[in-house]
């Protein structure tokens, strides 16, 4: 392996790359070095003009000088940089630390941009692509069925200023051109509802990789457009709703429940106890649609000799029936999925709490509990879809855990990053 800083601040990197099974390792020092270069030419130059004028901290974009994670991912033309965190700060820190972590898309031959947003967007004109380029804000794109789902659930698109793409086809970054995405929405749908994923700001930096050597990868990135970035990024005005509005009174509350969830001290019952909260129980109704939220709910056995069981909430939508939402922490133990190819399954630890929610479905499916339920708490449940919520985005990121939970019956699994997206999604729309 061998590196070599060009003039400026361009960096090019070669590697070699002696077993290709452990190819998921290989970008892990380079990404350090990239983040590392971004936080000497750009990051601190961004502290220190806000450092040096203290009214910037009112307005300058929250996660560029704090981020709860900085996300990078390594395909054949572009490195993508993810924020994830607050948008705004209350108060300047001194401490430059954030975690970093990396995905490897260079060896897939699938769309780097659909592979990051995590929908494959298709149209009636598949043949037809559309490039992104330069600096697009409030970007709003549907797949097909995630438009449908819009509609069907009567969504303002009146409601703000937004570039607005249906039917698009496939989307791409084009080579050797920087893009930068902020406050982006896409959309999808399925059996199970409405897929949310929100991306605060996204840059994909143009990058030189050469495969053709059998020995070695060569990967080329120039970094030294963010020195021009600094002025401009420092007094960016992130978009979010106005303050007048009821939506913007709401963003505090979010902001805590990201807290929350970013802090490896948290436990189960801490993050429900926020949500049941009735300040904050507008989470949960509008990220599920639900039209009430009740929270542990004791479910006593009629036909057997068994213990209670108590799931963290039921969603009550507009049928009058109830979805179970179960909480685990955001910080998993393990990877998700284990196996070899064509054999991968969840890891014990997703395996044990889809197990769980299992006694929730047993539960219902007895009449006599069933009636016993409703007459107590005056709604009903019965083949309840059993909505897991654990771990974060980056946790989830192989496309075959998609495939795996499929096999589950009546059980859909989603981020806590999820959860948030299909709340502030409906701030902007």
């Amino acid at each position: 392996m061998r590196l070599r800083k060009q003039r400026g601040m361009s960096i090019l990197i070669s590697f070699k790359i002696m077993d290709k099974d452990k190819i998921e390792n290989s970008f892990s020092p380079y990404s350090k070095m990239v983040a590392q270069s971004l936080l000497e030419i750009y990051w601190s130059k961004i502290y220190q003009l806000v450092k040096a004028d203290p009214t910037l901290i009112k307005t300058v974009t929250g996660f560029l000088l704090k981020p709860e994670k900085i996300v990078l991912y390594f395909g054949k033309t572009h490195i993508a940089l993810e924020y994830f965190g607050k948008e705004t700060l209350d108060e300047l820190q001194d401490e430059n630390k954030f975690d970093l972590v990396y995905f490897d898309y260079t060896q897939t031959e699938n769309n780097f941009f659909d592979q990051i947003v995590g929908f494959k967007f298709v149209s009636t004109r598949d043949e037809i692509e559309f490039p992104l380029m330069g600096i697009v804000e409030d970007l709003v794109i549907p797949t097909n069925e995630g438009m449908t789902k819009l509609l069907e659930l009567g969504w303002n698109f009146d409601a703000q200023n937004f570039i607005l793409s249906m039917n698009g086809g496939k989307y791409f970054i084009p080579e050797n051109k920087f893009c930068r995405i902020i406050n982006g929405l896409f959309f999808d749908a399925d059996s199970n509802g409405l897929k949310t994923r929100q991306i605060k700001w996204i840059d994909f930096i143009p990058i030189k990789y050469d495969d053709s050597n059998p020995d070695y990868d060569t990967l080329a990135i120039d970094l030294n457009p963010y020195e021009t970035f600094v002025e401009g990024d420092t007094h960016y005005i992130y978009p979010l709703p106005e303050r007048n509005e009821y939506k913007y009174s709401k963003l505090p509350q979010i902001n805590r429940f990201i807290e929350l969830c970013g802090d490896k001290n948290t436990t189960e019952p801490m993050i429900t106890t926020f949500l049941e909260q009735s300040e904050n129980l507008f989470i949960l109704s509008m990220a599920f649609f639900g039209k009430k939220i009740r929270a542990q709910l004791l479910c006593e056995w009629q036909s057997e000799i068994k213990p209670s069981i108590k799931p963290d909430f039921f969603i009550v939508g507009p049928n009058g029936f109830a979805n179970i939402i179960e909480f685990k922490l955001p910080y998993l133990k393990s990877k998700t999925i284990t196996g070899r190819a064509n054999r991968e399954t969840f890891s014990a630890e997703i395996q044990s709490y889809i197990s769980q929610t299992r006694a929730y479905e047993s539960y219902f499916d007895d009449p006599n509990n069933r009636k016993w339920f409703e007459d107590k708490y005056g709604f009903k449940v019965h083949k309840p879809k059993r909505i897991l919520v654990v771990g974060r985005r980056w946790d989830f990121t192989n496309e075959e855990w998609r495939d795996i939970v499929a096999d589950f019956k009546n059980v859909e699994i989603i981020t806590y990053d999820d959860l948030v997206d299909g709340v502030t999604a409906q701030f902007y729309i």
